[in-house]
């Protein structure tokens, strides 16, 4: 596949190459150290992570679900999930910007051809980010879409408009999803800086107000053949495209929740004053806020044990894709998904239950959290996964296929 011309035109250190799941871990914790000291500020001030994104990019990180026939790590997806939670405790917005980029390489893992898999697998080994532009809006639903994408020539041409493209202002690549004269939808990957490829920075969501989601534009851009992958064929058959993306969403809440609890911790034990009927001297002392803390606590550790367990069931999945294993691994971690969704909207609400007062000065800027957590849990409502889960289980209806499972 000769698609060298399309390589981005930016130049960055070449990316480590990580040895195992654990220097994974170690990356992401070192990584993350760093993006936390001005989380704060680049939310107060929506100051987007262009240099952090470029030390993710360094890190060897976005390469780690790469299948290891194409020379990558190939990590479990309880480590995706965990390094994402790790990434998102320390910046929510950074945890989110890869969803969409470790989705595309699930995808293209599932249905890319031979040529397609080297090639951009070795840009994700290379570093390179790769940005989606999926969601669109005043469509019927959102997986109905009005970007089309027609053939001309030896190539294609695209025309839509996409909101919400999470990570596009960051990317190498612009993934663009669009509807082909059949009504399928396809993925195609276009380098940034393509003509008729226009990226307006328009996000204002008060949360994850540094994902860079704005606008994508596309104005008959032209795409070669060679670089679009039919999506639609891994939503007829079982695959487990849907979980890898939505075990990601979990750990993004799963990091939210832990910095919101981390940062009530701090502030009960240092700033908090004791109710006056407590009869104690110091907030932690006392034994209604314990108790609450014990709660959240061991709602975060359920969560983190159910978003391990789902990673197993994706993994044996991805290995033997067949019905009842997908099945499976949707199911679990559907689970996980709503679990992590509750405990970082009520992790976030409890920071300010039990810090009181004075913790919601806007100079602190602890509602970050809350905002982070209340923005990001909008993804595929979770009303619809219990649906699911009690569907199947009721009734026997089998999970749908599509990137919400």
């Amino acid at each position: 596949m000769d698609l060298a011309v399309q390589q981005t035109d930016r130049i960055r250190p070449v990316a480590a190459r990580l040895a195992s799941e654990e220097e994974a871990i170690s990356a992401a914790r070192a990584l993350a150290k760093q993006f936390a000291t001005a989380a704060s500020s680049r939310d107060i001030d929506r100051l987007l992570p262009h240099q952090e994104l470029d030390a993710l990019s360094q890190s060897g990180l976005l390469s780690i679900t790469v299948p290891s026939e194409y020379g990558g790590l190939d990590v479990s997806n309880a480590v995706l999930a965990e390094v994402t939670a790790i990434l998102a405790e320390a910046d929510g917005s950074i945890g989110q910007i890869p969803q969409n980029h470790f989705y595309i390489l699930e995808a293209l893992r599932v249905d890319g051809s031979e040529e397609q898999k080297r090639f951009f697998f070795g840009r994700a080994l290379a570093g390179d980010r790769f940005g989606n532009a999926l969601s669109e809006k005043g469509t019927k639903t959102v997986g109905h879409y009005n970007t089309r994408i027609t053939r001309e020539g030896l190539g294609y041409r695209i025309n839509g408009r996409k909101y919400y493209s999470t990570g596009v202002i960051f990317a190498d690549w612009i993934t663009i999803f669009a509807l082909d004269e059949n009504d399928h939808l396809t993925m195609s990957f276009v380098s940034r800086g393509t003509e008729g490829i226009e990226i307006v920075d328009d996000w204002d969501g008060f949360g994850q107000r540094t994902t860079g989601s704005g606008t994508t534009i596309l104005n008959n851009v032209y795409v070669r053949a060679d670089a679009v992958v039919s999506h639609h064929k891994g939503f007829e058959r079982p695959t487990t495209i849907g979980s890898v993306g939505q075990i990601i969403h979990a750990g993004v809440d799963l990091g939210i929740a832990r910095a919101a609890f981390a940062e009530t911790l701090d502030f009960v034990r240092n700033t908090s004053r004791p109710w006056m009927d407590s009869g104690v001297e110091r907030a932690s002392d006392d034994p209604l806020t314990i108790a609450r803390i014990g709660q959240i606590a061991i709602r975060i550790e359920a969560a983190t044990a159910l978003v391990e367990r789902a990673g197993l069931k994706v993994d044996i999945a991805q290995i033997d894709p067949s019905e009842a294993n997908v099945v499976a691994a949707t199911l679990a971690v559907a689970a996980a998904k709503v679990l992590t969704t509750e405990i970082a909207l009520e992790a976030s609400n409890t920071l300010f239950e039990l810090a009181g007062t004075s913790s919601v000065r806007v100079g602190l800027n602890l509602d970050r959290h809350w905002r982070n957590a209340r923005t990001h849990t909008l993804h595929d409502p979770v009303r619809w996964k219990y649906h699911v889960v009690g569907n199947y289980h009721l009734n026997g209806v089998t999970p749908p296929k599509n990137g919400a499972l």
